[in-house]
């Protein structure tokens, strides 16, 4: 059965929808394989972070995206938090964003 994939706040659809078309498609493939596959999708496409928490690694010529995620009981994915990686290493704030996001969908 397939997993289904919800965004933590419809901000979150509309800022991976802004990225550029090249990184947009790749995320919109490997979303695809994630549904798919679910927990057992693994790097190039996804690489836990621990705790419940994981990361989409879409990439095109324009640059790389990144958008955490977990997964909640009924095979749901929740996207977290994304954003464009600017540097090599992932900021520590994006880190966070995404983990005290994580919190709070753990506690509902």
């Amino acid at each position: 059965m397939a997993f289904s994939v919800e965004y933590f706040h419809a901000r979150m659809l509309a800022e991976i929808e802004s990225w550029p078309v090249d990184v947009l498609a790749d995320y919109a493939r490997i979303v695809e394989l994630l549904v798919e596959h679910g927990p057992n999708l693994k790097l190039p496409y996804s690489r836990a972070f621990g705790d419940g928490l994981f990361e989409l690694r879409p990439r095109g010529r324009s640059g790389i995206g990144r958008a955490f995620y977990c997964f909640l009981v009924g095979k749901r994915v929740v996207v977290l938090h994304a954003f464009i990686k600017k540097s090599q290493q992932t900021p520590d704030h994006e880190i966070k964003l995404a983990r005290k996001r994580l919190k709070e969908i753990q506690n509902d």
